[in-house]
């Protein structure tokens, strides 16, 4: 059954914990088919758990999941098939050769494209005998991704496609995965510590913080409407925790020796207003560029 005018994944009320170890309390959001969603976030702030349960391979503590359209820890076969998952680290059956891999996952599919498959695994210059287990991670990477591709699913779950990846295969992971979403609108749910790679390739970016807090955007909104404003550092600064607790504008500040970077999604002028009525001494406020990794640490904070 077409899901194609439903959200392809909706999360409404997920709380999970680790033991008192609280992960999201109230998490909700929902993606629309035919896009790339970023899920952004420092370690630990839940994003493979998220993975995990989206799967069925964990259980919330409460709340609810949809998968094109199934309850996430009772996904059908069917389903399952219409699904294509890379966990971090590019995990594959390693005692497999390249060929014995393709003819395992095969009968799996039913929309296989062995073709696809080894148009992909081609790029690699290895006979079809070579074993996984004597590849590199960045070769793997490439055997994961054409078995994904193969499958030709409906939506794509990245964990972290970028560990262990130089910079070489990065690039080609990903200007593959271009191409590949070129030929059909596909929906990509994906997670990265690379930041830079988001630049060109997604829609749309979730920040997931500690405790399930969540902020969800197109990635154009988030780059223009996000702010660095650069202030001189003024006799008795105020401190990083005085800054935010004062002005509720400021999503984040960090005071280095000189100067102190303010963080906003408000204009200038509105925090030169709550700068003073919070009676911070600031000189010389100008707004600094960022790049989307500077952007993503200033939202969420170098620790």
């Amino acid at each position: 059954m077409s899901t194609l005018q439903n959200d392809v994944i909706e999360v409404e009320k997920l709380s999970h914990r680790y033991g008192k170890k609280l992960i999201y309390d109230d998490l909700n959001f929902s993606l629309a088919p035919g896009k790339i969603y970023a899920l952004l976030g420092k370690n630990g702030v839940g994003k493979t758990t998220l993975i995990q349960i989206l799967m069925g391979f964990l259980r919330p503590v409460s709340g609810r999941c949809r998968v094109l359209g199934e309850d996430s820890h009772n996904l059908s076969p069917a389903t399952r098939a219409r699904i294509g998952l890379l966990f971090e680290g590019h995990l594959a059956y390693e005692f497999m050769s390249i060929e014995q891999i393709e003819k395992f996952y095969a009968p799996f599919f039913p929309r296989w494209d062995k073709d696809l498959y080894y148009h992909l695994v081609n790029k690699l210059h290895l006979p079809h005998t070579h074993l996984i287990k004597n590849m590199s991670c960045g070769q793997r990477s490439q055997v994961v991704l054409g078995l994904i591709m193969a499958q030709q699913p409906e939506l794509l779950l990245l964990d972290d496609y970028s560990i262990g990846l130089d910079a070489g295969y990065r690039r080609l992971f990903l200007d593959d995965m271009k191409e590949y979403l070129n030929q059909e609108k596909r929906t990509v749910f994906l997670t990265s510590h690379v930041i830079q790679d988001m630049v060109d390739f997604v829609d749309e970016v979730i920040f997931l913080e500690r405790g399930g807090h969540l902020l969800q955007t197109s990635l154009e909104t988030f780059k223009q409407s996000f702010h660095c404003y650069r202030v001189e550092t003024p006799e008795g600064f105020a401190t990083k925790e005085a800054l935010e607790k004062c002005n509720p504008l400021i999503k984040n500040a960090e005071v280095h020796a000189t100067f102190i970077d303010l963080f906003s999604f408000a204009d200038e002028h509105k925090i030169h207003e709550a700068l003073n009525r919070c009676n911070v001494l600031h000189n010389g406020m100008k707004e600094i560029p960022m790049s989307l990794e500077d952007a993503f640490i200033g939202y969420t904070g170098r620790y």
